[in-house]
């Protein structure tokens, strides 16, 4: 009998204790509302860790762009011993130029992600604050099923059992209840958690949007200044009336260098067309005379056209090879027509060029590009954005110099141009 009444006693405490925890629990999240499935927490912390990764990650990036801006003063300062030589310092101001111009193109590829990335974000952010609503509801309903019940709904529970296998039973019940609540407080908890770390990882990414902005106009403030050197220099050296008589001479030169550059090219496309000749049965590539997809389409005006002419500085009648298109630093270089890449490289003088076979003897030829986007041996079609505008080579300002051959000879680009 007393060990009848010492099991109910233990029984009741135990209930009381369960109803006790309950309680709490039902105060906790009063306080701090939340979800259903308990499935998600894991999940939740997974998207929590890694989104702090991708936040820090933000952080280390600004940093890094605050610290990458171009000096256009120590450039040009370790420029200043070649200028004897205007060849070599054209050559050298280039590659900074190409640097300059390639930390734009990142910048921009950059922004265009991030600008992805808060999109992204955002509905992130937004499901996640729906879902807390939805918890926050659900929690708010069952608050006042409880209310409704009783305080004492759990251990009326317990105690009005109908036997002791009975009340054990209720009493696992009601545990199962309160782990239940403790599991929908913990996903509550991580949701909320999650919620602050997507306006974090909001935060941070427009922030490192608006670094990478700024940088943008940054560096292209120093390409910008570094051009308008490169043009003094040039301009200064070809207006020294003392240097007319050489200059003429060494622009003779660079442009027979520039045309035995280009007739050797052309002297390797016919030997590996042959090559293919032999291998394909001796089909051979074959023009099909389509009229050309204008090159330079953000062109402003021809700056420059095709044949005989006045130079500008040397003021002798010399022998202009293509059609000059002004045009935006950066803006797209198209291939004129279907072909393949003879060149894509650099020289003093035509700066960074590409120069296409479309068969047939047929070529074309892009200078002075500020970065190029294809190579030796690639097929490109009609369209087909292959370098961006720019200064590089013998060039004074940003302008796409367009060439046609034919046979081993310049031929006027308008007789292909639409």
């Amino acid at each position: 009998m007393q060990k009848k009444h010492y099991n109910k006693k233990s029984a009741i405490r135990a209930a009381m204790c369960i109803a006790v925890t309950i309680l709490v629990t039902a105060m906790l999240v009063n306080s701090c509302p939340m979800v259903s499935r308990a499935d998600n927490v894991s999940e939740l912390k997974k998207s929590i860790e890694q989104k702090q990764q991708e936040i820090k990650d933000a952080q280390d990036q600004k940093k890094k762009l605050q610290s990458g801006l171009t000096d256009v003063k120590s450039v040009i300062n370790s420029l200043e011993k070649s200028k004897s030589d205007l060849s070599a310092y054209v050559s050298q101001l280039d590659t900074n130029l190409s640097a300059v111009q390639a930390k734009i193109t990142e910048l921009t590829d950059m922004i265009t992600q991030k600008e992805t990335e808060i999109t992204q974000t955002k509905a992130e952010l937004a499901e996640a604050l729906a879902r807390e609503e939805a918890q926050y509801e659900a929690m708010k309903g069952r608050i006042k099923s409880m209310y409704e019940r009783g305080d004492n709904f759990y251990l009326e529970a317990v105690l009005t059992a109908r036997s002791f296998g009975d009340m054990l039973n209720r009493a696992d019940y009601v545990e199962r209840l309160s782990a239940s609540d403790k599991r929908i407080l913990e996903e509550f908890q991580a949701t909320r958690e999650y919620v602050e770390v997507c306006k974090a990882q909001l935060e941070s990414e427009q922030e490192l949007l608006e670094e990478a902005k700024k940088d943008v106009e940054a560096e292209q403030a120093s390409l910008e200044s570094l051009i308008s050197q490169k043009e003094a220099e040039i301009t200064a050296y070809e207006a020294d009336i003392s240097n007319r008589e050489q200059l003429v001479k060494e622009y003779e030169a660079e442009i027979a260098a520039q045309n035995a550059e280009i007739k050797e090219l052309e002297n390797i496309a016919k030997a590996l067309q042959k090559q293919l000749e032999q291998a394909n049965g001796g089909q051979k590539k074959k023009y099909d005379g389509g009229m050309f997809a204008w090159p330079a389409p953000s062109y402003t005006r021809i700056s420059d056209d095709y044949g005989y002419r006045i130079h500008p500085i040397l003021k002798t009648q010399q022998f202009h090879n293509g059609v000059d298109m002004a045009a935006p630093g950066g803006s797209p270089i198209l291939a004129a027509y279907n072909g393949t890449v003879v060149a894509a490289a650099y020289s003093s003088t035509m700066g960074n060029y590409v120069m296409i076979d479309h068969g047939d003897n047929l070529y074309t030829i892009y200078m002075h590009a500020s970065a190029l986007y294809v190579s030796q041996g690639a097929e490109v079609v009609k369209g087909q954005k292959i370098a961006a505008v720019g200064t590089t080579g013998r060039s004074t300002g940003n302008h796409l110099h367009f060439s046609v051959r034919l046979n081993g000879s310049y031929v006027s680009p308008w007789n292909y141009l639409k």
